[in-house]
């Protein structure tokens, strides 16, 4: 599906985008182009490929430019920080600001830009589409890298039981101890991702959440669970990898008769929670995933 652009633009016409090194392969204009042309909006969507070294200036340039807002994605999502008037809570617990809005009423000379995160939404609204409440429930989260972070900051604040098993235990460790801050209350254990506690903590969760890139394109042919060991038909399987479309964790889980939820549907919901944040409006993520869907389905 061609990517969808206003027929005209014209000096009304809105302006977003995303930043990144490179970014060339972002599905970001794809979905969110498509969404202003279903809803009739004058607005334009580009990708900004912006160096290291360059994003003071990009941010500066973007203000100055009159965008409505940014994405932001690797490797700018911790610097992007310093060039935010405010950070939302979410952007400050996770330690990454993934979306730049301009504060209403801002004074145009002076740069003012609000810092958001929209991993957090964007994962718990996949679940609550999904009928996955994580209040009460035990959760197993693999990995301890960036991904993670928001997926446990947001587990905690939902109420879950997190447990993080990371190959590198001093990392799930120090991910736990950070969120335990973050959320006060919150119930989370650390562990080595390793075949017997992976096992063990996926017998007593109700949700396993792949944060690792294990089964990414062009190594799909990997996955954090061990072929040797038994998958527990009760466990619903998010895994965060949207590409391939089916990872194999996920044909391990469907095997098993267990339920999965693929890592596209956290990309769109993100990207329609900063589309509400620019614009006011929830998109129709329905039209968002399936320009998604096929773009990667031709892959």
């Amino acid at each position: 599906m061609a990517t969808h652009i206003p027929l005209q633009i014209t000096g009304q016409t809105r302006l977003v985008g995303v930043m990144g090194w490179p970014v060339a392969h972002s599905l970001s204009p794809e979905m969110h182009n498509a969404a202003f042309a279903a809803l009739g909006m004058n607005n334009v969507y580009v990708p900004l490929a912006v160096a290291p070294e360059r994003l003071a200036q990009a941010v500066a340039g973007l203000w100055a430019l009159g965008f409505v807002g940014c994405n932001v994605t690797v490797p700018h999502k911790l610097a992007v920080q310093h060039y935010m008037e405010t950070i939302s809570d979410e952007a400050r617990a996770v330690g990454a600001v993934n979306t730049l809005a301009r504060m209403p009423d801002a004074d145009p000379g002076r740069m003012a830009w609000m810092g958001y995160n929209s991993d957090v939404p964007g994962f718990l609204m996949s679940l609550a589409e999904e009928g996955f409440a994580p209040r009460g429930q035990r959760v197993l989260v693999l990995g301890a890298g960036g991904a993670a972070r928001g997926v446990v900051y947001g587990l905690a604040r939902a109420g879950a039981t997190v447990t993080i098993l990371n190959r590198t235990l001093a990392r799930a460790e120090a991910l736990a101890h950070e969120m335990s801050g973050a959320v006060p209350g919150a119930a989370l254990e650390a562990g080595p991702l390793t075949a017997e506690r992976l096992q063990r903590e996926a017998g007593q969760s109700a949700l396993l959440v792949n944060t690792t890139t294990l089964g990414m394109w062009p190594h799909a042919d990997t996955s954090p669970w061990p072929d040797e060991l038994p998958f527990p038909p009760h466990l619903t399987v998010f895994d965060l990898v949207y590409n391939p479309l089916r990872t194999r964790l996920m044909a391990q889980a469907t095997a098993a008769a267990a339920k999965t939820i693929g890592g596209l549907k956290m990309l769109v919901y993100q990207g329609a929670v900063s589309f509400n944040w620019w614009f006011g409006v929830m998109p129709p993520a329905d039209v968002m995933y399936q320009v998604c869907y096929d773009k990667l389905s031709r892959r």
